[in-house]
């Protein structure tokens, strides 16, 4: 390791040195997306926060299984329906045609984002098995009771007996109450905290199974504890998701893993912050809101030209995941200046060539300490920002060491080699970024990206958006990529 790793623990409210349970090894579980509509940016943050720990932990050499779910049984809205089959029905569709258009949607952002898959994406609705004995495990432990087929998780005798729900969240029992979606069985339950485990549903649900209880369905925030109990273990090291998750998803998820097994199932949290833009809350009421399919193409009141995905994810990677990270224009243009700053002083850096391997000079002293403290910082909460401000100090003098101001003499050969393979493992292998640069290595890439722009064209012209769809026709044209619609589908040339 190349150092100690601090980790902003969500359930102490401290910054802690990890110890993971076994040495050289991390189990990581993070609440993955519901797939009723396309991934919104908020979730792309969220995403792309824990490639970037997902990538530094294998890094710096654990052996890690990352587990990310696939939420497609669905959340019940204010009105007590849920969300998978409103969207259903909203579309005519299948709940399961909904959740796989969805998920294939979600897949293709994450490739677009460059973002690593997880070791294991287990499905919600694969696991109704696992999920039903771990209620009835609740159940066998007297924390939990059935009331006309439907199961509530007894929060008042679990907090009674164990000093543990509101940790996590920070929220005393007596403000826990009822934001468990199920608003129209409130009469049902012994506390309006209580929230259920296994719903009975209506004639009407379209997601339903057979239980000991009634046909019905799992609560929302079961499946997650059962699922990450199944491939990691009743305790593991790292669970994470949004800081929009903690109350309720996670607190009562806290609660459902005392319950059924009397341990606590993570021992470390991470959570990443909110989204804003131009200094407020993104709301789609009054407009302040933005897609990624927008930022890629310009299509929007809010941007005044189209960002390429890297220049998005690299304006994220400027803000530590657990701060609050506001979406400007301007924060955009200087994002983009700063990546191809980057790109292009790694491009220059790696055709530099140095047989001087006698001297060590303070160059020499100066851009090793620099090198250093980048992963000191990315070791200290995967602080992203201040490791990129590390490389951002090394470019001056990559630039002064090819334009003659500082003279080559003045650095040995191995420290050349490891500012190389320092940038290039921070740039590609830490950050997961791409160069898209003119003259970057990322023409394999672009193929791919190609492909996913025209699919996101697809969609918006299958959603009758025409003005995203000819947004993103007249942006490519105006980089000389000419687009043609036939009846094999949509091809594209560089003119």
């Amino acid at each position: 390791m190349k150092n100690e790793l601090y980790i902003q623990n969500s359930l102490t409210r401290q910054k802690e040195l990890f110890k993971p349970i076994t040495e050289g090894f991390i189990g990581m579980y993070v609440c993955g997306p519901t797939v009723y509509s396309d991934v919104h940016i908020g979730n792309c943050r969220t995403f792309v926060s824990f490639d970037v720990i997902y990538r530094y932990l294998k890094y710096i050499g654990y052996q890690i299984r990352y587990v990310r779910n696939i939420t497609d049984v669905g959340h019940l809205t204010d009105e007590g329906e849920d969300k998978m089959s409103k969207g259903a029905k909203l579309a005519k569709l299948e709940p399961m045609e909904v959740a796989q258009r969805y998920t294939v949607g979600f897949h293709d952002m994450m490739r677009i984002f460059n973002t690593l898959p997880p070791d294991i994406e287990p499905r919600a609705t694969g696991h109704i098995i696992e999920q039903i004995e771990m209620v009835q495990q609740i159940i066998d432990n007297g924390l939990a009771y059935e009331r006309n087929g439907s199961v509530y998780f007894d929060t008042i005798k679990f907090a009674k007996e164990q000093e543990v729900y509101g940790k996590l969240s920070g929220r005393k029992i007596d403000d826990l109450f009822s934001e468990t979606r199920d608003l129209k069985n409130q009469g049902e339950k012994n506390h309006p905290s209580d929230f259920a485990i296994w719903m009975k549903a209506s004639e009407d649900h379209i997601l339903r199974w057979n239980s000991p209880w009634s046909v019905g369905f799992p609560g929302w925030h079961l499946e997650c504890s059962a699922m990450s109990t199944k491939y990691l273990g009743k305790t593991f090291d790292i669970h994470g998701g949004g800081n929009d998750l903690k109350f309720p998803h996670h607190e009562n998820e806290v609660a459902q893993n005392h319950g059924a097994c009397g341990c606590h199932p993570a021992n470390y949290w991470i959570h990443t912050n909110m989204l804003e833009m131009n200094g407020r809350k993104m709301s789609k009421s009054d407009g302040n809101t933005i897609t990624p399919a927008q930022l890629f193409s310009g299509n929007s009141p809010h941007i005044t030209k189209a960002y390429s995905p890297m220049i998005v994810k690299f304006f994220m990677l400027q803000a530590h995941y657990g701060s609050t990270l506001d979406i400007t224009d301007k924060g955009l243009q200087d994002a983009e200046k700063g990546y191809q700053r980057l790109m292009e002083a790694n491009a220059l850096l790696q055709k530099m060539e140095n047989t001087n391997s006698d001297v060590t000079s303070d160059l020499d002293t100066e851009i090793n300490a620099t090198i250093e403290k980048a992963f000191q910082q990315m070791s200290d909460d995967f602080n992203t920002p201040m490791a990129l401000a590390r490389l951002f100090e090394l470019v001056p003098k990559i630039n002064g060491l090819l334009a003659g101001h500082l003279s080559m003499d003045e650095i040995n050969s191995s420290t050349l080699e490891k500012l190389k393979t320092v940038f290039h493992d921070f740039i590609y292998d830490i950050f997961g970024l791409l160069d898209m640069t003119a003259g970057g290595n990322g023409n394999g890439v672009a193929e791919g990206l190609m492909e996913l722009i025209i699919d996101l064209r697809q969609n918006a012209r299958t959603n009758k958006d025409w003005g995203t769809s000819d947004k993103i026709r007249d942006t490519l044209q105006e980089l000389k990529i000419q687009l043609k619609d036939g009846k094999e589908g949509t091809t594209w040339s560089k003119n």
